[in-house]
């Protein structure tokens, strides 16, 4: 069955129509196209057209256009739309007309580096010509990389290598350095909040280097559809950027449907869970041969959705390899193997988190499935833009959940077809980044008394501040390293950890293999002794966790549970950048505070009625992390009209109004930005709500949100409001069994408060 076929068959099913929302048919688009543009090197042209591209994508001539102009581009269009041409062809025509021109190729992951690598490979055979193409990462062997130092024209790389692998050891890559004309950044959009933070100061260091060694290079820039691409590029690179946002590509037609469960619960305002909804319409999709790619919000849900789908298409031997995971954690190996399936038509059906988001060529998909809301609109029209990549119809389900984010976006499908995606937001003089690449530049090349780091502000102050601590050492006009320390070794460009744990499997006591990996941050809630770790359906249970030695040792079960655990999340003051107070006693404050959070007990869950089977207790140490944020706090006056219960109850549903608007108005991820409230709060000795920012030294989103604190609460309410529950549910306030009969009356009675 196709899926024009399937679409016709779903409209005529009166049980299936109910749960729809909204059926949005996008038309097709045709292609525009414009004429090679002039100065591309002659010797292109014959390979373009014998693959049957005989003029260019309206794009892709002008970014080629703006490029050979010598302008510094950013080229702004949806998946699958051809951009890796608007590099790959004056990159490589600079080339072939000065062979000692070089490029550098920065992707988020090495996936992508090994996906676009490849592309690149086969235009430079057909041409027949001596470009030398490498790929420089962890996995390039100690043998080649001599060669890549020497003879790559063009290096392709990913941030975390260059950081710690290519600048500190700039003196063997001066070839590079003399020469580099263009330095191209694939999925810029990925570079927000601490990664994007780090690479602004990766490029920093980068550009300090080329300007030691006399180039100056020109920056290529590719993103997908967000709110404001050229700010992000200019963030990023410290340079004024010129746009191309024309998109020339053609369309095929896409229906997107939007889904809700049904209610099983009336009063309580309770639907039928996202997991197992997600799982009827991807098995039907797989039932009737539609290759499918389903995308969950966290391992967990890849996992337990792998393992029911593999169930569907199990042959009598035990076999279920057309239906396969994918998500961070598996080995590299693993995920090229699953990749190459994917290509090549073998895997029917994969589960994955936003790992796949991103342009891997994974051929042809006709249909995905989003399970629950991924945290942003550019994010889900990321995932939907999977399926139909070449031009023919395609189906994209958004199956909400019960969270209230999910229940604001598919009660609003407007909001979510028409809204501009998000900002992408980051702050690269974040003093916490700022400083530890600031260590990075020193140990690189000495700083002189005078010198700048990039548009970077206070380099004398930091400077100085270094050299007091005796890491840098001011002699002669100059700053030199001095610590016995390799700085970048310290610092994760992705998160504050520095370390990933490796996870091993002990399951055969004579041959131990390590099956994936896991950031120090996630590993408490995931890999805690006892825990069931899922890894390609296969369930696990975690002997040990070795918390000094970063390693988890794992042993093969069979248990029909799996686990999830809990979080206790306190917070303190640091110091206070910003204070007010209302006529009404309702004091609103910008500062910065230390979240301590703590794993201490996890729950075991039934696989199919997801029941609760009970505890057990986690015994592991306090994380730390120093971040920005706002809070209100409540006056005694007005605390005085409630018993306590109920001010507690209407606390929780005012930061469950706020977890909604929060992210939706500072266009951000939900997981960017974090919401509690304290009825006696050790920070203010008072009933406190608080907005902080989910990463360490914070990217300017509580800053944002005090900014714009009226428009939150105003939101907020407007949302418990309009909702026609009488007591709250989990598309408001939160549901009654949560927030107590009266929570939703006090929340909108506090929120009226707030806002005056």
């Amino acid at each position: 069955m196709n899926v024009d076929q399937l679409a016709d068959q779903l409209r005529r099913d009166p049980m299936f129509m109910e749960n729809v929302v909204r059926w949005e048919v996008i038309p097709a688009r045709a292609a525009q196209y414009a004429p090679y543009p002039e100065g591309l090197d002659e010797r292109l042209l014959p390979v373009l057209q014998k693959r049957g591209i005989h003029q260019l994508y309206s794009h892709q001539a002008h970014a080629v256009q703006a490029v050979l102009a010598g302008r510094d581009v950013v080229v702004v269009t949806p998946t699958a739309s051809g951009k890796t041409m608007c590099y790959n062809l004056p990159v490589l025509s600079s080339i072939l007309q000065n062979e000692d021109a070089r490029a550098l190729y920065l992707f988020p992951t090495k996936a992508l580096s090994a996906d676009q690598v490849s592309e690149l490979y086969e235009l430079i055979e057909e041409m027949g010509v001596g470009i030398k193409t490498y790929t420089y990462d962890g996995d390039t062997p100690g043998a080649a990389r001599k060669a890549v130092r020497q003879a790559g024209h063009i290096v392709v790389t990913n941030p975390d290598m260059l950081h710690s692998g290519i600048l500190p050891h700039h003196t063997k890559w001066v070839k590079l350095f003399e020469n580099l004309k263009y330095i191209v950044i694939d999925e810029i959009h990925t570079y927000r909040g601490v990664f994007g933070s780090n690479l602004a100061n990766v490029l920093r260091r980068l550009l300090r280097l080329c300007d030691f060694y006399g180039s100056k290079p020109q920056f290529i820039l590719c993103s997908a559809t967000i709110a404001n691409p050229q700010e992000l590029a200019e963030l990023l690179t410290g340079r004024s950027v010129t746009m191309i946002d024309d998109n020339g590509a053609p369309m095929g037609q896409r229906h997107f449907v939007f889904y809700n469960p049904p209610v099983i619960n009336r009063q309580l305002g309770i639907r039928k869970g996202v997991i197992p909804e997600t799982r009827e319409i991807a098995g039907m999709l797989l039932k009737n041969g539609i290759q499918t790619i389903t995308f969950a919000r966290s391992r967990l849900v890849v996992e337990v959705m792998t393992k029911y789908l593999k169930d569907i298409v199990r042959d009598p031997l035990g076999n279920a390899g057309r239906v396969r995971g994918y998500r961070g954690g598996y080995l590299p190996t693993q995920r090229r193997e699953i990749e190459r399936g994917l290509r090549a038509g073998q895997i029917d059906a994969v589960v994955s988190t936003n790992a796949l988001e991103l342009g891997i060529d994974i051929g042809a998909l006709d249909a995905c499935v989003l399970c629950g809301y991924p945290g942003t609109i550019a994010s889900a029209w990321q995932q939907a833009g999977r399926a139909g990549r070449r031009k023919g119809t395609s189906i994209v389900f958004y199956v909400a959940s019960s969270a209230a984010i999910d229940q604001y976006i598919v009660n609003h499908p407007d909001y979510f077809l028409h809204q501009s995606p998000e900002n992408a937001l980051l702050n690269p003089n974040n003093l916490y980044i700022l400083l530890s690449h600031f260590k990075c530049a020193a140990f690189e090349l000495p700083f002189e008394d005078g010198d700048s780091f990039g548009n970077a502000p206070g380099t004398e102050e930091l400077l100085d501040y270094l050299d007091d601590a005796h890491i840098l050492r001011h002699v002669d006009g100059r700053y030199h390293w001095s610590s016995e320390d390799f700085p970048a070794s310290e610092i994760s460009l992705r998160s504050a950890a520095s370390e990933n744990f490796v996870i091993i499997d002990i399951t055969d006591p004579a041959h131990h293999r390590v099956i994936g990996e896991m950031d120090r941050y996630t590993v408490p809630m995931l890999l805690h002794e006892n825990a069931i770790y899922m890894h390609e359906a296969q369930q696990y249970q975690v002997e040990k966790l070795d918390f000094d030695a970063c390693k988890a040792f794992i042993r093969q079960v069979d248990t029909g549970y799996y686990t999830d655990a809990n979080l206790n999340i306190s917070l303190s003051l640091l110091d206070i950048e910003k204070q007010e107070e209302a006529e009404n006693g309702v004091g609103r404050t910008l500062g910065e505070v230390k979240v301590t959070t703590l794993v201490t007990m996890f729950k075991k869950i039934r696989f199919d009625t997801h029941e609760n089977l009970g505890f057990g207790h986690v015994r592991l140490p306090e994380m730390d992390m120093h971040t920005t944020a706002m809070w209100w706090t409540l006056p005694e006056s007005l605390c005085a009209r409630y018993e306590n219960d109920e001010l507690k109850n209407g606390m929780l549903a005012v930061a469950n109004l706020l977890r909604i608007v929060a992210p939706l108005y500072l266009m951000c991820a939900p997981q960017d930005v974090a919401v509690q409230y304290q009825v006696k709060s050790p920070m203010t000795d008072k009933p406190t709500v608080i907005i902080y920012d989910n990463c360490p030294g914070g990217v300017g989103l509580a800053h944002k949100a005090y900014g714009m604190q009226q428009m939150l609460l105003e939101k907020a309410l407007q949302i418990a409001t309009d909702c026609t529950c009488s007591q709250g549910c989990p598309s408001c306030a939160g549901p009654i069994g949560e927030i107590g009969e009266n929570g939703k009356k006090t929340a909108m009675a506090l929120l009226k408060e707030l806002i005056r």
